[in-house]
């Protein structure tokens, strides 16, 4: 039986990642990105939307979903300071933008994408929302920028809570919290290739491929509440 997958950040990297390795082709999927992916699949639905305008955005998808049953959400969404993972990053000169764009990317649009598609999971038998979240939103991780981490330990918050709120429903709530990806290689590039190349430095997508196809294949009788995968060389947590 095919499965509709709305996912959300698909434009490039892990985003790009998850509509092309996920999906059977029997499925459907609803991608939203600013910006239109690179997706040949036969049942691919592209949603343009601007996540910095949440009420925006959450009105554009619901538009175009209405009734339709949504087995899989998965909101892969996640910018960062200017300056993130930089020496020269520096908290106080964070401006009030780019703060209330980083609130409204990555914690406020995801609330309103999640709450206005509740009716359209429930219609499922077995429906789960992922969250891709971060190390950087782990208890006392050692990076420095304020801004990213407050809006992905916000994430983890949410999904606790969420857990609570769809329990009795058996909607599967689940956060996955990566560490520093080899998006600068597709899924077709050879695992070893992808280690040799990044000195085992980078997670490789297909890693996290693995990791997001376990949750999606539980039981609605089971729950992942999170996995946590940093790169075996990651010492930031």
């Amino acid at each position: 039986m095919s499965k509709t997958f709305v996912v959300y950040g698909v434009s490039k990297g892990l985003g790009q990642a998850i509509i092309q390795a996920l999906p059977t082709d029997q499925d459907h999927i609803y991608g939203i990105s600013r910006s239109e992916p690179n997706c040949t699949h036969e049942h691919f639905h592209w949603i343009a939307a601007d996540l910095s305008k949440p009420e925006q955005s959450r009105d554009q998808v619901k538009a175009i979903l209405q009734n339709e049953k949504v087995d899989y959400l998965i909101y892969n969404v996640g910018i960062w300071e200017a300056l993130a993972f930089d020496s020269a990053y520096d908290f106080q000169q964070c401006s009030d933008f780019e703060i209330a764009s980083m609130l409204q990317t990555n914690v406020h649009a995801c609330l309103l994408a999640i709450q206005s598609l509740i009716e359209n999971l429930k219609k499922s038998d077995n429906a789960k929302i992922i969250l891709i979240g971060s190390t950087w939103g782990l208890d006392n991780h050692k990076g420095k920028e304020v801004v990213f981490s407050t809006t992905k330990h916000a994430l983890r918050g949410m999904v606790q809570a969420l857990r609570e709120n769809l329990r009795e429903d058996r909607i599967g709530v689940s956060i996955v919290n990566l560490g520093y990806l080899a998006t600068e290689f597709s899924l077709d590039t050879p695992v070893d290739t992808v280690i040799q190349q990044t000195l085992s430095e980078l997670i490789p997508l297909q890693d996290v491929m693995l990791a997001l196809k376990f949750i999606l294949s539980t039981s609605a009788a089971s729950c992942v509440k999170e996995i946590n995968m940093p790169a075996m060389a990651d010492d930031n947590v």
